[in-house]
């Protein structure tokens, strides 16, 4: 399996769960954690398959709280 273009990590404590990073995510690896609740309450966004991250930032781009961060390989 090819190695990851990018690494996305959350301040999961600060995230919502609005979902917009999903929206943006053009490969599809970004989902709501149902299984998760937050210090705020709310079910956190994150990433299903690092493995196919391509490194685009389009989900920190998006995300209306900057609690994304993206590096790049």
């Amino acid at each position: 399996m090819a190695k990851a273009k990018g690494t996305v990590t959350f301040n999961q404590d600060r995230c919502k769960g609005c979902g917009l990073c999903v929206n943006a995510c053009p490969v599809k690896i970004m989902k709501i954690d149902t299984n998760v609740i937050n210090k705020k309450g709310y079910n956190p966004s994150t990433v299903v398959d690092m493995d196919k991250c391509i490194g685009c930032a389009s989900c920190a781009t998006m995300c209306p709280d900057q609690v994304i961060t993206v590096e790049r390989d």
